[in-house]
Parts: structure tokens; sequence; C-alpha cells
């Protein structure tokens, strides 16, 4: 006869409850200003050191920098920018 429906929903609840959810910390205006930038050249600085190149892409929480003068991608979380600079 299968489980009432009741039961159903409340065994989806607490097994969705018991799972990890990321959690992602997103800064709205640097995320809808890079947009704007996409396909410039840029410098962005990290703690790791300075990337220079081609913004090929946003995402909520990373950008991807295309270096200019090699094949290197980057892929850089916006958490991590501490400052970027058109080129």
């Amino acid at each position: 006869m299968g489980y009432p429906q009741y039961l159903y929903r409340n065994t989806a609840t607490s097994m969705q409850m018991q799972m990890p959810q990321p959690v992602f910390h997103i800064d709205p205006y640097v995320y809808q200003t890079l947009q704007t930038v996409v396909g410039k050249k840029l410098v962005v600085d990290t703690p790791r050191g300075t990337v220079r190149g081609l913004l090929a892409d946003v995402k909520p929480d990373h950008i991807v920098i295309k270096a200019v003068d090699s094949d290197s991608t980057f892929f850089i979380r916006i958490q991590q920018i501490i400052w970027i600079m058109p080129e």
C-alpha cells in the first residue's frame, strides 16, 4: 500500500536537514560590476600575486582570466580579490 503521504514528507525533510549545505558569500556589487567588463583586459590583485589578462567569464563565486601572453587560464575566487583595475 505504501507510506502515508505525511510520513514521506517528514522523512524527506529530516533527510534534507541532515545533509550538509554549501554556503557561498556573494558580493552582488562586485559580481554585477565584473559582468560589465567581460571580454576586457584586467589586472587583478590577489593574496598570491597579480594576474593580468582577459576576463573570460564571471560566476557568482569566481572569475576566469585568460592570460594574453600565454595559454594560461586562471580561476580566481571573488573572495580572494583585493582590487581590480581595467587595463
